[in-house]
C-alpha cells in the first residue's frame, strides 16, 4: 500500500513519527509532504529517515520537476492522509485552494482521503471550521474526530491529534473497504529465468519482474492470499506477500506444481526462456576458436502444461511480442487453454521490460478485448485484476 502523508504545522506533529513507524513495520510505502509550518516542529530529515523516501517541502525546488511530480504522487497514492490537519489546511481544501505542493497534490488524487484535525478547542469548535469540515465530508473526505484532553496551549477540551496507532488503524480500515479479492488465492510467476550454459554464463532476458510484483502487491492490497514464484529480480525491499525464488524454468514449473492445489487463480507473468542449452558444460567454455556453437532445445511451456492438466483453475497468461501481437495472443489463449491473456507489445517505447509503465490489451476466453492506454504498472495491475474479477465467477 502506498500512503501519501501530508504533515502540517502543529505541536502534535511528533505523533506522526509513530504512525510512519507502524506503516513501515507492515511493509507499506510512505511518501511525506510537509508544509513550511510543519518543518518548524520536526525536520524533513526525520521523516525521510523514518519513511525511507524523499520528503517534499516546496512546490518549486531547484533541480526538481515538481510540477509533474505532484501529479505522479497523487496517482501513486492508495490512501492520502493529512495529520495533523490545521484549521488553515482544512479551510484551503474545503475551498479548493491549491497553492503549495500538499494542496495541489491532494486536489489531483482520486485516492481515499483521511483528514485528522488537531488544534485548540475554540478553533475546532469555531463555526467556520466546522462548516469547512462538513464541506469536506460532503465531498467524500473521511474526517477523524480529534481526542479530548489537555492541550499544549494549556486549555482542556477537544482538539488533540489521536495517537499514531489510532490513525494507523483508521487507514487500514479505510483501505480494507476495497478488499474485493478477499478469500481468493492467487499464484503469480514473475521475473526472468536463467538457463545455464556453463558455470559462469546463462541465457536470460530483460524482464525486471516489475509487472508481476505490481500485480502481486495490488492483489494483496485488495485482500487476496498471494504467492509469487519468482525468477531472479533486483528488488531491495521486502514484500507483504510470500515469495519463493527459483532460477530455471523447470524449477519454476515444479514450484507451481507443488503449490497449485492451494490456489484458485494463476497468473503467468514470468518471462520463461523459450529455448535452453541442450547441455550445460561442467567447466567454463574457453575462448579457443573463432566460433562457438551452442545447441538449443525448446524449454517447458509452463502455462501450456498447466492449462492442459488443470481445468478447474482460472489461468491468465501474458503474450509479449514485437509483431503480430493480437493474432499471436489469441492463438496462445486457445492453445494454452487460458481464461485470459494480456497482450503486450514490448516494442512500444515505455511499455514492457525494465520500465515502470505499460500498455496492454486484455483478452478473455470469449474474445472480448479491453485496451488499456499507457499507464503505470500499478494501474495496469489493477485493470488486469478488475477484468479477472469480472470473469472469475463465470469459470
Amino acid at each position: 500500500m502506498n500512503v501519501v502523508l501530508g504533515v502540517t504545522g502543529g505541536i502534535s506533529v511528533y505523533k506522526v513519527c509513530e504512525l510512519i513507524r507502524n506503516l513501515k513495520k507492515e511493509h507499506h510505502e510512505v511518501h511525506v509532504i510537509m508544509t513550511k509550518g510543519a518543518s518548524q516542529f520536526v525536520t524533513a530529515l526525520t521523516f525521510q529517515t523514518l519513511s525511507q523516501n524523499p520528503v517534499v517541502t516546496e512546490l518549486f525546488e531547484p533541480g526538481q520537476n515538481w510540477g509533474i511530480e505532484h501529479i505522479s504522487l497523487a496517482k501513486k497514492a492508495d490512501v492520502f492522509v493529512i495529520a495533523p490537519a490545521t484549521a488553515n489546511i482544512i479551510g484551503k481544501i474545503a475551498n479548493g485552494i491549491g497553492d503549495d505542493f500538499l494542496t495541489t497534490t491532494l486536489l489531483a488524487t482520486k485516492a481515499p482521503v483521511l483528514i485528522c484535525p488537531a488544534m485548540n478547542t475554540v478553533m475546532f469548535e469555531n463555526s467556520i471550521v466546522q462548516n469547512n469540515i462538513e464541506t469536506l465530508r460532503k465531498n467524500g473526505y473521511i474526517v477523524l474526530e480529534p481526542d479530548s484532553g489537555d492541550l499544549a496551549c494549556g486549555d482542556t477540551g477537544k482538539g488533540k491529534l489521536p495517537d499514531g496507532s489510532v490513525i494507523f488503524e483508521k487507514i487500514i480500515e479505510l483501505v480494507s473497504l476495497q478488499k474485493d479479492f478477499k478469500g481468493k488465492k492467487i499464484l503469480i510467476t514473475a521475473g526472468p529465468t536463467r538457463e545455464p550454459i556453463d558455470p559462469v554464463r546463462f541465457l536470460s532476458n530483460r524482464s525486471s519482474g516489475k509487472m508481476g510484483y505490481e500485480i502481486a502487491g495490488e492483489a494483496h492490497r485488495r485482500g487476496a492470499d498471494v504467492l509469487v514464484v519468482s525468477g531472479p529480480v533486483n528488488f531491495s525491499k521486502t514484500f507483504p506477500f510470500q515469495v519463493e525464488n527459483v532460477l530455471r524454468g523447470k524449477e519454476m514449473y515444479q514450484k507451481v506444481l507443488d503449490h497449485i492445489e492451494n490456489f484458485d487463480i494463476l497468473i503467468f507473468v514470468a518471462a520463461v526462456s523459450d529455448y535452453i542449452p541442450a547441455r550445460q558444460s561442467v567447466h567454463k567454455i574457453n575462448k579457443d576458436g573463432e566460433k562457438l556453437q551452442i545447441e538449443l532445445v525448446k524449454s517447458i511451456d509452463i502455462a501450456k502444461e498447466i492449462g492442459a492438466q488443470f481445468k478447474n483453475k482460472f489461468l491468465v497468461g501474458f503474450c509479449a511480442e514485437t509483431q503480430n501481437l493480437m493474432n499471436r495472443a489469441k492463438e496462445k489463449l486457445k492453445v494454452k487453454n487460458l481464461d485470459m491473456i494480456i497482450a503486450n507489445d514490448v516494442s512500444v517505447p515505455d511499455a514492457g521490460f525494465e520500465v515502470d509503465t505499460n500498455q496492454v490489451t486484455i483478452i478473455d476466453r470469449h474474445g472480448n478485448e479491453k485496451s488499456c492506454s499507457m499507464m503505470s504498472k500499478k494501474e495496469t495491475a489493477n485493470k488486469i485484476l478488475d477484468e479477472i474479477l469480472k470473469n472469475f465467477p463465470q469459470k
